[in-house]
């Protein structure tokens, strides 16, 4: 795995430019954090088999690299990030954070970590650390705490590397995640674009601090239009400051703001619909009719909204300066469109175009995509989808060959 700094500027600007470079988070300690009494508090529908689901990961993280992507891992980026001493800091106190520690446990902690070595340290960052294995845990709030609970939360969404960083062009866009079991995912994706070697001095358009924002309703439909979901994660001003950012910034031309249903299946923009061509999307037909976007360009020294929204397809196809999107539609009933976009039958990963990855279990999708002139390729996610997201969720773009541009 290539760590060093690189001589190639890390950018992407479209959802389907050739893959080079991803950024990948194999499941570790802790998923095994996970029991039926916390799963739903941290945002996994079940618990998953971690073995299984590291078999899984690892399959894919070998798809990728068959077809010629470098492959980053996250812990693996934190551990050597954490080897600096403002890293680790920022890190630490972004742990210690909890209002629930109170002073006395939070002194204590402070001292527990400030003492581990990086390695040890980036695991209790990842995995949490559990009341009885705070041996010198004092005062009353850790008295009062049952044995069995967290002194620092794990981080198991981790694993979906899309939600916590976007690339827009040469710049990344750390989010501002909305479920409290997620917020200090940032704090270590931040720790590793500000102080990892890879990524020193790559320009920063949105940070944690802002409204609330996730990579996983930021699509990239083409050089210079960005198309963002506005639902269960992602706020309307968290929509607003993005726009404002890349458009002021030239990073853009076109930014859609579109509006999902505010629920767990549709969490996010791309359990709806992702990119497999430079002029094709797959998209869960129940919505297809009813999803719209308003449009938001620069104009002089202001953003400009336009007064009345869109139907989805045909404000994209506008503004991407094509002739029309052409759709390749979850399922072939209502039933079956239903049960695999639950299964992630919308969440591919294009790694270059008309090449995606997709979950095997999504037969009908898959087949679908193929017919459209699609190459699938199928990996397994039994385990991998019990949290939610598919192998666009699981992966976070560092570089992509440049699209050719858009009429603006």
């Amino acid at each position: 795995m290539t760590t060093s700094a690189s001589t190639t500027v890390d950018a992407a600007d479209s959802e389907v430019g050739r893959l080079r470079t991803v950024m990948l988070h194999r499941p570790g300690p802790e998923l095994k954090r996970l029991t039926p009494r916390n799963n739903d508090k941290l945002l996994f529908d079940g618990v998953p088999w971690v073995g299984r689901a590291q078999d899984e990961h690892d399959a894919f993280a070998g798809t990728l690299r068959d077809h010629g992507v470098e492959v980053l891992y996250l812990a693996d980026l934190l551990t050597q990030t954490l080897s600096g001493d403002d890293a680790r800091h920022e890190c630490v106190e972004a742990a210690l954070s909890d209002p629930r520690h109170g002073d006395t446990l939070r002194d204590v902690l402070r001292s527990h970590l400030g003492g581990l070595h990086p390695d040890d340290l980036a695991q209790v960052l990842m995995a949490g650390l559990a009341h009885e294995e705070l041996r010198s845990g004092r005062g009353l709030t850790y008295r009062l705490m049952d044995p069995h609970d967290f002194v620092i939360d794990p981080l198991p969404n981790l694993l979906f590397t899309r939600d916590s960083s976007v690339r827009i062009g040469d710049h990344v866009a750390v989010t501002s995640l909305a479920m409290a079991a997620r917020r200090r995912e940032t704090s270590l994706t931040s720790a590793i674009y500000r102080h990892h070697p890879r990524f020193a001095g790559v320009p920063e358009v949105y940070g944690p601090q802002l409204e609330n924002l996730e990579g996983g309703d930021v699509l990239l439909l083409g050089p210079g239009v960005v198309a963002v979901g506005t639902g269960e994660r992602t706020t309307p001003a968290g929509v607003e400051r993005l726009a404002r950012n890349v458009l002021s910034g030239g990073l853009a031309h076109t930014v859609l703001a579109v509006p999902i249903a505010q629920d767990r299946a549709t969490m996010h923009l791309d359990t709806v619909l992702t990119m497999v061509d430079h002029d094709a999307i797959v998209m869960y037909p129940n919505v297809a009719d009813e999803l719209t976007a308003v449009a938001l360009r620069w104009s002089g020294d202001d953003l400009v909204v336009d007064p009345e929204p869109a139907p989805f397809v045909e404000a994209a196809a506008a503004a991407m300066g094509i002739d029309a999107l052409r759709i390749v539609e979850t399922g072939l009933d209502p039933v079956t469109a239903e049960r695999e976009q639950w299964d992630d039958g919308n969440n591919t990963l294009a790694i270059g175009p008309r090449l995606a990855v997709a979950y095997e279990r999504n037969i009908e999708t898959n087949a679908r995509l193929e017919d459209a002139g699609i190459e699938v390729l199928r990996i397994a996610g039994s385990e991998l989808g019990s949290g939610r997201g598919g192998p666009r969720c699981m992966s976070c773009p560092i570089r992509r060959d440049s699209a050719e541009p858009s009429p603006s």
